[in-house]
């Protein structure tokens, strides 16, 4: 064979293992204290890359904006409540308050990100958490001011709170907003084919190639997904558990999620998941979910219609999965003999 056939095959060889490669650029990204994974399908690495760094720049804007505990737009607006002054806040932080607000009358209060004081209490406004448990006098007092998001008063862009123990704390709804802020970016930006995960919510644009983004649900006790299903453009899932943010003494577990009718960490449930569709998915993925974690084993069937949420579903502590029928049809489950009770 000549040095030219050679060349030629070479050549041949390189260029069918281009074509073999999938177009799929992936970035990840450590923001809102948890990872961040974006995947765009079908475009170049440049275009793509781009696309990247405009997302991750305003998630860490938000990031910034939203901080709870450190110096931030929000940490001045408490600071504010707490002397029982008003504030001027931006227009976008105006706006992010009366829809939590809204949120959180639609779900009777369970979702309520007014007990950032309770949440500072339990040790979760920290980047570490000890094993300690809080003062029972100090969350009984605070239980008992019952601070609301109706408390608020937003006129334009001027906040106060008739209740001084109003304490905002977004990260319910921080992650949710980010999402939809990354679709319509990557919109913005040509790009139509994309899978944005923050920290298990998670958002799909378009398609991967030919079918639809598969996305995995975490087992909240072991390694891997307890079942995958497919995201269709525009739908998205948020879950939230009690597996990351916890510590555990004596035993038994304290995880992040309060129960601000008792003041206290919920218990008797693992993780609650669902799917959530249309304009704003991003944002009702991450707070609507709330609910129906905080509500257990006996409310969630009743605040998943109440929230308007078709697919659900709920671990309880047993390792028993509770869903709703038009989950289950979406839902690949990995071990096939997990137990599940099915509400219609």
């Amino acid at each position: 064979m000549t040095f030219f056939s050679r060349l030629v095959l070479l050549l041949l060889a390189l260029q069918l293992a281009a074509c073999g490669k999938e177009p799929l650029y992936q970035e990840q990204a450590y923001v809102f204290g948890t990872q961040v994974d974006v995947s765009i399908y079908g475009e170049d690495d440049a275009k793509a890359r781009q696309a990247v760094i405009l997302v991750i720049r305003e998630f860490q804007r938000l990031h910034d904006m939203l901080h709870a505990w450190k110096p931030s737009e929000l940490s001045d607006l408490n600071t504010s409540i707490a002397q029982g002054k008003g504030r001027q806040v931006s227009p976008e932080l105006a706006m992010m308050l009366k829809d939590a607000a809204r949120v959180s009358a639609q779900s009777d209060g369970l979702f309520n990100p007014a007990i950032g004081g309770l949440i500072q209490a339990w040790g979760f406004q920290a980047d570490d958490f000890k094993a300690v448990l809080p003062d029972e006098k100090k969350i009984a007092a605070l239980v008992k001011a019952n601070p609301q998001m109706s408390d608020l008063v937003i006129d334009s862009t001027n906040v106060k709170s008739k209740n001084r123990s109003v304490k905002i704390d977004l990260g319910g709804y921080a992650k949710g907003y980010a999402l939809d802020r990354a679709a319509a970016i990557l919109k913005q930006q040509g790009i139509h084919n994309a899978l944005i995960n923050i920290g298990g919510n998670v958002m799909a644009l378009g398609t991967h190639g030919s079918r639809p983004w598969r996305v995995g649900i975490q087992h909240p006790r072991k390694p891997g997904p307890l079942a995958t299903l497919e995201l269709h453009d525009g739908e998205a899932i948020g879950t939230s558990g009690d597996y990351q943010r916890y510590f555990e003494l004596d035993g038994k577990r304290y995880c992040h999620l309060i129960d601000p009718r008792n003041g206290h960490p919920v218990q008797g449930v693992e993780a609650v998941t669902i799917l959530t569709h249309g304009e704003h998915a991003g944002l009702l993925s991450d707070a609507s979910s709330k609910p129906l974690f905080v509500s257990g084993v006996q409310g969630w069937a009743g605040y998943a219609q109440k929230m308007q949420l078709d697919e659900a579903l709920l671990i309880d502590a047993r390792g028993v999965v509770h869903l709703t029928a038009a989950m289950q049809k979406r839902l690949k489950f990995t071990d096939e003999s997990t137990p599940r009770e099915v509400v219609p």
